[in-house]
Order: C-alpha cells, then sequence, then structure tokens
C-alpha cells in the first residue's frame, strides 16, 4: 500500500514538473538544460566517481581521501557553473571576488589538510607499533 502511495505521489511531482516547465517561457531551453545535464552526470561525473572509488578502495586512507574528494566535488559543483558561464553574470553581486584563484586556493588548502591527515595518522601507526615493540 505504501508503495502505491509514493508512487501516486511520484506521479503528481511529475505532473506538476511538467506543468512548470511548460509554463517557462523558453520550455525547449529548459528541456536541452535538463538532457545536458543527464549527458553530464551519467557521461562524466559518474564513471569519474567510480573510476576513483576503484583507485581508493583498498588504501587504508580511503577514509580521509573520500572526505577531501567530497568536499573538492562540492565545492567545485558550487563555483564552477559561475566560473564557466561565459559573459558578465547576471547579478554584480554574483561574482563580487576573484573566485578562479580562490577555488583554487581553497583546493589546495582541501589536499594539503588530507595529506597533513594522512601523514599524522601514519605517524602515530608507527609512533604506536614502536612503543607495541618495547
Amino acid at each position: 500500500m505504501l508503495r502505491y502511495g509514493v508512487g501516486g505521489l511520484g506521479l503528481v511531482l511529475i505532473g506538476v514538473g511538467a506543468w512548470r516547465v511548460a509554463d517557462q517561457p523558453d520550455p525547449l531551453g529548459v528541456l536541452v538544460w535538463l538532457a545536458g545535464a543527464v549527458v553530464l552526470h551519467d557521461g562524466i561525473i559518474a564513471p569519474l566517481v567510480l573510476a576513483i572509488g576503484l583507485l581508493v578502495v583498498g588504501r587504508p586512507e580511503r577514509g580521509v581521501l573520500r572526505g577531501a574528494l567530497v568536499v573538492a566535488g562540492s565545492l567545485l559543483l558550487v563555483t564552477l557553473p559561475l566560473l564557466v558561464r561565459p559573459g558578465e553574470p547576471p547579478n554584480p553581486s554574483a561574482l563580487p571576488l576573484p573566485y578562479g584563484r580562490n577555488l583554487v586556493i581553497v583546493l589546495a588548502a582541501v589536499v594539503v589538510v588530507a595529506v597533513a591527515v594522512i601523514l599524522v595518522r601514519r605517524w602515530r601507526g608507527r609512533s604506536q607499533r614502536s612503543t607495541d615493540d618495547d
């Protein structure tokens, strides 16, 4: 019974979405954008995430690497649309600072923190083993 209720709610939400797209001044542009988003996700982002996941799966520091990748991916997801958009932003307050440079600085900070955490964990593991050997 719950499955039918959730399915019905899904159909209602699909109908609301279709109505909202049809109500847009350029519904074809919205549909092209949505198709581009699907292609971008399924053709580039998802395979890239899976490949990176396969690279870190056997590593002892995979938790730190995953955390750093989630933070870096989130930062890129938020900032790249504004950075790659051609022309001036429609709202002058959208990019009041040099976001390209700042994005590189923040991504470098994420890398530095991740490497520092990995090195501290390895150092603590070695010092732990050396005290256990005594």
